[in-house]
């Protein structure tokens, strides 16, 4: 990362919601983008669009993160269009809401299959691919810490990734190569206001002392903190990024 003019960053779970927000400001951030996404060709034909028209350089690449397969490839396509990878930005997640004792198994297994799996197949990539100063940033929640009932499905999983990328960190030792987590708060995405009504979204909204939700913007700025080289001494770290909420 220092002293490299030209920086490519890989984001998976980049064509809507936060995801979007961190391509399209690391695209500002003068890096050359490729977004990884599931299936909503559309939308990933649209943020890449967005980052051209602001002057960037970006590609799309349809991958299932929890594919070691289709994860590997998609790591070989952005080193045959842009030359290597820089930073890797792991967004690719997915939410379901229940209780414990009325969880479908079927649901918690695939969003395991996702949030845990997939997690765990791109940071394994991102660790034999990330060039010599380099940056993997993953996502978790700030409900590990404030432990909101209905989301212990949710909570289990990004519990899990808050572990696995701690140890990534440490055996990364030797590259210059940070890793670490975002945790944002309640943020204004899809995702997040799907199912909502407008009673819990306003008592939401006024659990941090700021009084508002967050937006992907406030999320994707403390990425690019921590991929820049002005973040690059914070290592190992899970970043709550979630307006002050306990």
């Amino acid at each position: 990362m220092v002293g490299n003019s030209t920086r490519v960053a890989l984001v998976t779970g980049g064509s809507r919601g936060i995801g979007r927000a961190i391509a399209e400001r690391l695209g500002r951030d003068g890096l050359q983008i490729a977004i990884g996404y599931v299936g909503n060709t559309g939308a990933a034909n649209e943020a890449v669009g967005s980052i051209v028209d602001a002057g960037g350089e970006a590609i799309a690449i349809q991958a299932d993160v929890a594919d070691e397969q289709a994860v590997a490839a998609m790591f070989d396509r952005t080193e045959a269009n842009f030359g290597g990878v820089d930073v890797v930005v792991n967004s690719a997640g997915r939410l379901a809401l229940s209780t414990i004792a009325e969880q479908d198994l079927d649901v918690f297994d695939d969003l395991h299959r996702t949030n845990v799996r997939g997690a765990f197949v791109v940071a394994q990539q991102a660790a034999r691919r990330l060039r010599d100063g380099g940056a993997f940033i993953g996502m978790s929640t700030s409900v590990v810490g404030t432990q909101f009932p209905a989301y212990g499905a949710y909570v289990a999983s990004k519990s899990a990734v808050e572990g696995m990328t701690m140890i990534l960190a440490r055996e990364l030792r030797g590259r210059n190569i940070t890793a670490n987590l975002v945790a944002p708060g309640p943020t204004a995405t899809d995702l997040f206001l799907d199912g909502k009504s407008q009673e819990q979204i306003d008592t939401l909204a006024h659990v941090s002392p700021l009084e508002r939700l967050g937006t992907p913007e406030d999320i994707a700025r403390v990425v690019s903190f921590l991929a820049s080289a002005d973040g690059h001494w914070v290592n190992g770290q899970t970043l709550r990024a979630n307006g002050g909420m306990v």
